[in-house]
């Protein structure tokens, strides 16, 4: 088993202008464009705590928040809260700021979840995370409600099984 490593390891910012060509006709960034940058630098992290090549394994929720303007500069932090036999889960935020008008807004987060492969595309074992500060640990401890509800959304578990997420959500548990 590889040697555990710390959430801060893996931490990524990245940072984006939003061009004319990035934006849609009303000179806004485009959503797909957005999702792209988000996946490169959530794709980062998870190489940083990995050391390895890693897919997209899923995309949680992304609402758009904030329309990010063109000119805009966009900035991503992305951080692996938790991982999983050969799964990570990595949770971004984005900002952008028009930075004349000295205006800084969150526009994003959302949850990817990526996954360690070895030169043949087959899953292989990453480190396990440790959280340090609260905020990481909060979100260490509900990376396995969510994981849970990934995998019963896509078909992979069954609901009576996810013990985690049925405790959180009061739901089928006796007392």
């Amino acid at each position: 088993m590889p040697k555990p490593k710390y959430a801060r390891d893996s931490m990524t910012v990245m940072t984006e202008m939003v061009l004319p060509n990035d934006t849609n006709t009303l000179n806004n960034l485009m959503g797909g464009r957005l999702l792209h940058f988000m996946d490169i630098a959530a794709a980062i992290a998870a190489q940083k705590h990995s050391n390895r090549i890693v897919v997209t394994a899923s995309v949680d929720n992304v609402s758009f928040a904030e329309p990010i303007r063109l000119g805009n500069i966009v900035t991503m932090k992305a951080q692996v809260t938790r991982a999983f036999n050969s799964s990570m889960e990595v949770y971004i935020e984005v900002w952008a700021e028009d930075i004349p008008a000295g205006i800084r807004v969150s526009t994003n987060s959302a949850y990817y979840t990526f996954v360690a492969v070895d030169q043949s595309g087959r899953p292989i074992e990453v480190p396990a995370v440790t959280p340090e500060t609260d905020e990481e640990k909060e979100r260490y401890i509900s990376a396995l409600r969510r994981r849970q509800l990934r995998l019963v959304l896509a078909g992979r578990m069954n609901p009576h099984d996810a013990t985690e997420l049925r405790e959180y959500l009061n739901v089928g548990v006796k007392e």
